[in-house]
């Protein structure tokens, strides 16, 4: 079955500055979305009554590792939120230098784990760009795959992967139902401009949605920036998604 289709709200920050939350939530919904993933910049006690009465699933969240001071507080949002599944956003790029280092990074995602677990909840680890480059001779997305726990699941960037370097397509195709979860972004192909709408950019959907029939669980759009409206790049993403029967709408 067609994997239903969410927006990663992050895209969407920079529109409901000065009060506009509700009403490009409203719009969300108005599109078709099915599903919404939050990051730290939503308004959860604003959020939480608007999903349930526009009826948008919170698929995942983009949020802080469980972890120190940070525990409590991650674990009452996902609560609030009636969200499973927490996706650490983002390493720093030098943390992925050598094996050891990456090894340091698994470890505290494997110690924000074993947290999640004990709480009913999965942790994913998000991508960049340079996390397909090699590192001492292997991609650091695999070597990550030596040193993570099982449980932990990966919430796969396909543009980034192919910003990379590596095939989109094969990377999904390789971790199956590790990889539940897509980003859907489009662009040049340079980590330094702006995305367009998905369809509109060098990214080749047929083979990654084929790659990904069985195992993925949601297609999450994301533009983290464009130099066009955003609402309408992220309809027209929609619409291009839906229209080519990769992902289902409402």
């Amino acid at each position: 079955m067609t994997a239903p289709i969410a927006i990663q709200l992050y895209s969407l920050r920079d529109i409901w500055s000065g009060g506009r939350f509700a009403d490009v939530i409203h719009q969300v919904a108005d599109m078709g979305f099915l599903g919404v993933e939050t990051f730290g910049g939503v308004p959860t006690t604003e959020a939480v009554p608007l999903f349930r009465d526009l009826r948008l699933e919170v698929v995942a969240a983009h949020s802080d590792l469980p972890l120190g001071e940070n525990r409590n507080a991650v674990l009452d949002t996902m609560a609030a939120l009636n969200c499973k599944r927490v996706v650490c956003p983002w390493m720093p790029p030098e943390e992925f230098h050598s094996r050891d280092s990456i090894k340091r990074v698994c470890d505290k995602l494997n110690e924000a784990d074993a947290v999640c677990r004990d709480n009913g909840l999965t942790l994913l680890y998000h991508n960049h760009w340079f996390e397909p480059q090699p590192v001492e001779g292997k991609p650091a997305y695999q070597i990550m795959q030596e040193y993570l726990n099982p449980t932990v699941l990966f919430e796969i960037d396909t543009y980034w992967v192919k910003v990379g370097g590596l095939d989109p397509a094969a990377v999904v195709r390789e971790l199956g139902s590790r990889a539940p979860l897509l980003h859907i972004k489009d662009g040049p192909g340079d980590r330094n401009e702006a995305m367009v709408a998905v369809g509109e950019g060098y990214m080749d959907w047929s083979s990654l949605f084929t790659a990904a029939e069985g195992t993925m669980e949601w297609a999450i759009v994301e533009l983290d920036r464009c130099d066009t409206d955003m609402l309408q790049a992220v309809r027209q993403s929609y619409t291009y998604l839906t229209g080519k029967g990769f992902a289902r709408g409402r």
